[in-house]
């Protein structure tokens, strides 16, 4: 009986353990002193920085390109919510937001609303883009999503002549899930794809303005811990407790003692 629950107090005290990074880095929090952007960029170039768990606002025109960026770490599920608003008589539109990466390389909704048709008339349209599980290093081929800087592209792809021009309002927010042990590789960048900053050196970087500014709140590759390395610990303590239990099944019953003869 002592075996068992050495295991199970063991097992809940892993799960705690492993739980609670990932709880906590799951929901980031900008900084109280940061303020949420009230514009948009309109190119990759001048594109508004925005942290996760910012609300960003913006005012363009229907044809407009409208640009954001943020910065997403190792292990995290990025996913960007936008919600243009709409003038009251307009005929039907299609929005879309694309994600792109620091080499500008466009990355695939895993799943989400990425383009949708707004009926005409109707006060808004609501688009989602859930990435895949920023990765720590991959190949250059692979196209994997890496950590640094990403920019958010939200424009208008299906528009009547008549509507070119209206005043439209944009909402952007960003958040992410940390994906724990079960997205770590084996391997990192030496730097953060981050245009202006992966490219100089420490002393360049400080006499040099960047293309980026914002870091993760506990800075780049802030995801070195993982629930991986506790159940690592765990696979080993049941390990020695599996061996200690068999060898106290396979051994027996004691040898009874002998009594001299009286």
């Amino acid at each position: 009986m002592w075996i068992v629950s050495t295991l199970s107090a063991a097992a809940l005290l892993a799960l705690g353990l492993a739980s609670s990074p990932a709880a906590a880095d799951s929901s980031p929090s900008p900084s109280p002193a940061a303020s949420a952007p009230t514009r948009a960029g309109t190119s990759f170039r001048t594109a508004t920085e925005i942290e996760q768990g910012q609300t960003a606002t913006a005012s363009g025109s229907a044809g407009d390109y409208l640009y954001w960026s943020f910065p997403a770490d190792a292990g995290q599920r990025p996913t960007v919510e936008a919600t243009v608003k709409l003038p009251d008589t307009h005929a039907a539109q299609t929005w879309q937001v694309d994600v792109y990466d620091g080499l500008r390389r466009r990355q695939a909704c895993q799943y989400g609303a990425q383009n949708r048709t707004a009926a005409a008339d109707a006060a808004d349209v609501r688009l989602t883009c859930v990435l895949r599980t920023v990765r720590a290093w991959s190949e250059p081929w692979a196209g994997d999503p890496l950590p640094g800087t990403y920019y958010i592209r939200l424009t208008v792809v299906g528009l009547p002549t008549s509507d070119l021009g209206l005043p439209v309002g944009a909402e952007v927010r960003v958040g992410s899930k940390d994906a724990g042990g079960a997205a770590a590789v084996d391997g990192s960048l030496a730097q953060p794809l981050v245009p202006g900053v992966a490219v100089k050196s420490g002393e360049q970087q400080k006499d040099s303005a960047v293309l980026a500014g914002l870091e993760p709140e506990d800075g780049w590759a802030s995801g070195w811990w993982s629930d991986r390395w506790v159940w690592t610990a765990l696979g080993g303590a049941l390990a020695a407790l599996a061996g200690v239990a068999g060898y106290g099944l396979t051994r027996g019953p004691g040898r009874p003692s002998r009594v001299p003869p009286g």
